[in-house]
């Protein structure tokens, strides 16, 4: 697992720097997402590089039993941070349980956490609450468990439908489970989305066919589909250093991502996000505002945390500045990793923040641009440098944008989550080919 940055210190409290206190209403109707990290699972997978941890690796004073209740005492604090800031939300727009594998608590647990989260904040009127499970983490009981707690959906790491490739992957699960399993979640009443990862060791383009078909056959309504990304210190990594398993070319993982755009489109799932598709209506929410830049509070060790200036461009944001001039434009925190520490901390009543940054109005530029030219309503091209909005029309002549919406005459980007750009908006979105070089298209526009 990567380190956290050292960054500068979390008050003992939690609490915002002075600055982040509007000068307007205390609630606030920007949309706000909570995140919840649950950091168990059973194994670990030789390619992750998450913070999670299995039951060998806890240690002592590590309790998965008392989890729930840990979780709320941050709710607690985060209720209390945000009130003392004046950034109470109005409602909770979105809710997201991660991990680690969030199924391997009980139910009942995650409907807990749940209710302290409504309890806190309230949630808001068609509220997004998703939470992650692996295959053979779940039964129809649990579902329906979770779903009367006010779950609205959940997403299957079913990864692939071929079992040498899971083998590989070292995951657990039945790949003939996943069809009962997205049976179970839609009869409990809850949309349902598989995670895929394309670009393992020994991954024929075949192999790739029958994973994605086989997630198509189950008629869900949304499908991330992820290249596998082998980070240094994993299981994997030491494979591949002796050379145990080759991993597969450029060529290779781009032939992947397109037989999926190929095979997902032409079922009805159009791509919102480079590495997600779904029917109108389903897309994720919560994800789709980290991309467009939401305020959210990460619940548990190593999760992160952001909360935005609230006027980044005004000079009446004073107080720790980031360069003693500049008004930052937001602040970002993260968590404690161990679980361990992580609940030493929230008993003795203190902030598990192990650290935070202010960034900078370039630094948030750079990640509105690096995440908002994902989304297939793509970015204004008013919020681009002239430097970038020159580099542009070289873009569109590579194929890597779409000239039409470049000129605000396309349908390119229409029909996103939360509405199509109006008419004569000039935007950059990426083509496919330009989706797959998404970070040359970013390093060009941000230049």
């Amino acid at each position: 697992m990567p380190a956290l940055p050292p960054g500068i210190p979390v008050p003992d409290d939690g609490g915002l720097p002075a600055w982040a206190r509007p000068s307007g209403p205390v609630a606030t109707a920007q949309p706000f997402g909570v995140y919840v990290h649950v950091p168990f699972c059973t194994v670990r997978c030789g390619y992750c590089d998450f913070n999670t941890y299995t039951a060998s690796e806890l240690g002592g004073g590590a309790n998965q039993a008392a989890y729930a209740t840990t979780a709320l005492r941050e709710v607690s604090l985060a209720r209390q941070v945000l009130s003392d800031a004046g950034r109470s939300p109005a409602a909770v727009s979105t809710v997201f349980f991660g991990g680690g594998t969030p199924t391997m608590l009980p139910a009942e647990d995650l409907a807990r956490v749940l209710t302290g989260i409504r309890e806190a904040w309230g949630l808001a009127d068609g509220v997004e609450v998703t939470t992650e499970a692996n295959p053979d983490s779940v039964t129809p009981e649990s579902l329906r468990v979770l779903a009367d707690a006010g779950f609205t959906r959940v997403s299957f790491g079913m990864q692939s439908a071929v079992p040498h490739v899971l083998a590989t992957l070292e995951r657990t699960h039945d790949p003939l489970r996943i069809p009962d399993v997205v049976r179970w979640a839609r009869d409990a009443g809850l949309d349902v989305s598989l995670d895929l990862i394309y670009g393992t060791p020994g991954e024929s383009l075949d192999d790739w066919r029958t994973s994605v078909e086989a997630a198509l056959a189950t008629g869900v309504d949304h499908v991330s589909a992820y290249a596998l990304v082998v980070e240094p210190g994993t299981k994997m990594a030491a494979q591949v250093r002796r050379g145990e398993v080759t991993l597969p070319d450029e060529d290779d993982q781009a032939a992947k991502y397109e037989l999926a755009d190929d095979l997902l489109t032409a079922a009805g799932l159009r791509w919102y996000e480079v590495s997600n598709w779904s029917r109108p209506g389903h897309e994720c929410r919560h994800n789709v505002g980290y991309w467009r830049g939401d305020d959210w509070w990460g619940v548990g060790p190593g999760a992160h945390s952001y909360v935005s200036a609230p006027d980044p461009a005004s000079d009446a944001a004073v107080g720790d500045t980031t360069d003693g001039d500049e008004p930052p434009a937001g602040v970002r925190w993260w968590n404690v990793k161990h679980p361990r520490a992580y609940a030493t901390r929230l008993e003795a009543g203190h902030s598990p923040g192990a650290g935070r940054e202010l960034l900078t109005r370039e630094e948030a530029h750079l990640e509105r641009v690096m995440l908002g030219v994902r989304l297939r309503e793509g970015l204004d091209l008013g919020v681009l440098s002239a430097q970038g909005r020159t580099a542009v029309a070289g873009l569109v002549a590579r194929g890597l944008l779409d000239g039409h919406a470049a000129l605000g005459v396309g349908a390119a980007g229409s029909g996103t989550p939360g509405g199509s750009p109006g008419a004569g908006t000039a935007r950059a979105v990426l083509t496919r080919r330009g989706r797959l070089l998404a970070d040359a298209v970013v390093r060009d526009l941000t230049a």
